[in-house]
């Protein structure tokens, strides 16, 4: 399909050095990543840290992700523990976050750690990302590229729709692998799930061979919050509609076909369910649908970062 937008690029060598050198002057861009699409910016810059939270109208007090390309442009910024190497070796470079104490001397701007002594640091898998990080000299703050509180882009088109023309760099990496964020961890002291992503609980478990905290802790990263991944109209989870304006999310085989049915899988696989969440919630939103009903998810794998996702969404 031809490209009829500006501002939406497919990656080469010439966008990649308009990107990094775009970035060096403290702007943002939109880069795809095996997640969902994010907001980019040099992590160690006031000035484009600022225009991420503007951009998204996001509040101060939600840290950014920090993104790396290895363990050793990390380490200037962050204190590793045992735990986090044991993580590393088995995920990384992959869809889990990090949360571990911020170093002193890190160059790391004050309001990507919403003012804590902790940092929230990934490292992406993405093609894409792995080559933009390889050659800058700065990590990068970054976000998904949409409005706070607002549903995930997993495609270059999705972030568009979000931000139209205030974006002049879009960067076209095809439909996000795994379709929701990150897994959260949190490493400063016993281990604590923070936010399911489709590394399970069980998996990063059956690596640390300990149980996780149960603690109540501070919002230490993005993902915490009461209201969020919301598509803009209300959903009801458990429940089956009345009414042909409302929309219907599927899993399985369960439910026969209908106009205003959504079948996340067919073949009852979570992974699959949970990469098409929301490129479904948005496809009903744009298609004007006024409220969405969705059928049970077992809660067991990627089905626990679904649930997760659809009960914040319907707050």
């Amino acid at each position: 399909m031809k490209n009829i937008y500006s501002n939406i690029y497919s990656f080469n060598k010439k966008i990649l050095k308009k990107t990094i050198k775009s970035m060096k002057q403290g702007n943002i861009a939109s880069l795809p990543t095996e997640t969902v699409y994010g907001l980019a910016g040099n992590a160690y810059s006031n000035k484009a840290v600022n225009k991420i939270f503007k951009l998204k109208k996001r509040p101060k007090k939600n840290p950014l992700i920090v993104h790396y390309y290895n363990y050793s442009d990390a380490k200037k910024d962050v204190m590793f523990n045992k735990n986090f190497v044991k993580l590393y070796e088995k995920f990384c470079p992959g869809p889990v976050t990090f949360i571990l104490k911020k170093k002193r001397n890190s160059k790391i701007v004050s309001c990507v750690t919403a003012n804590l002594k902790t940092i929230a640091i990934r490292f992406p898998s993405h093609k894409i990302m792995r080559s933009i990080l390889k050659k800058i000299k700065f990590p990068l703050a970054m976000p998904s590229a949409n409005l706070s509180t607002g549903l995930s882009p997993v495609s270059a088109l999705d972030v568009y729709q979000e931000f139209k023309e205030k974006l002049k760099i879009i960067i076209n990496g095809g439909k996000s692998k795994i379709g929701i964020e990150s897994t959260v961890v949190d490493l400063t002291e016993k281990p604590k799930i923070l936010r399911p992503g489709i590394i399970s609980p069980k998996q990063i478990k059956s690596i640390l061979k300990i149980n996780f905290s149960k603690k109540k802790s501070l919002i230490k990263s993005p993902g915490m919050q009461k209201k969020h991944y919301s598509p803009g109209i209300p959903i009801v989870i458990g429940k089956k509609p009345s009414k042909v304006d409302e929309a219907f999310i599927t899993f399985g085989k369960k439910y026969k076909k209908s106009s205003n049915f959504f079948n996340l899988s067919k073949k009852a696989d979570l992974k699959e369910a949970a990469a098409n969440l929301y490129q479904v919630m948005r496809k009903i939103k744009n298609k004007g649908y006024k409220k969405i009903f969705v059928s049970n998810i077992p809660n067991i794998g990627p089905g626990i970062a679904i649930n997760d996702r659809l009960k914040r969404a319907s707050k």
